[in-house]
């Protein structure tokens, strides 16, 4: 059984996700970062780690990763046109969207209040908007998910920023993405990873 560490209102949210999209068995200790559950597996005090035969792994695209090759689920197998792909729409989706709500994050509650630059959050929502309109072309024409009738851990990624930045307020401006985010956060698998 796997462990996972983050609370739901984190990245972990991705890592749960993807476990309840494969039925996977897992137990859920929801702490905080840089607490002594998650300090005593990832000396840097970040979240989600995944604990897997008691050896952790942290970064939650790293774990999703891991997760979707060893389980044969939400992806594509390596070496194939289509993996290469998958893993170019999950960069792009690092670059373009987590990244920014990130540094966003980092800016209005992460950062000690003296190096917090709030300003630097209309630049950010601007990026954010023509990340969007360079997201559309890439997305599959023929299928509810980014490649097609296939759903991966690009889709979990995405869907996951889609959801961060309503709640940051960052503006969601193109239908096709907004349509997306709903149609996955409607998953009964996203529903009980929310509730794990």
């Amino acid at each position: 059984m796997y462990q996972v560490i983050g609370g739901v209102k984190s990245r972990a949210l991705r890592v749960l996700w993807a476990l309840e999209e494969m039925a996977l068995d897992y137990e859920h200790v929801s702490a905080p970062p840089r607490s002594d559950a998650v300090i005593s597996f990832n000396p840097a005090g970040k979240i989600p780690v995944l604990v897997s035969g008691g050896v952790p792994i942290t970064d939650s695209v790293a774990i999703m990763t891991y997760l979707a090759d060893k389980h044969g689920a939400l992806t594509f197998p390596a070496g194939t046109i289509e993996r290469a792909r998958q893993d170019s729409l999950t960069q792009f989706i690092v670059d373009e969207f987590d990244q920014l709500l990130w540094t966003a994050a980092r800016h209005s509650f992460v950062l000690p209040e003296d190096k917090r630059v709030p300003e630097i959050k209309d630049s950010l929502k601007w990026e954010f908007e023509r990340s969007q309109k360079a997201l559309i072309p890439r997305m599959a024409e023929d299928g509810p998910f980014l490649m097609g009738d296939i759903m991966t851990i690009a889709d979990i990624l995405l869907a996951h920023c889609g959801g961060w930045a309503v709640a940051a307020k960052f503006p969601i401006v193109e239908p096709q993405f907004r349509d997306f985010v709903t149609m996955m956060r409607e998953r009964p698998a996203f529903h009980r990873a929310m509730a794990a």
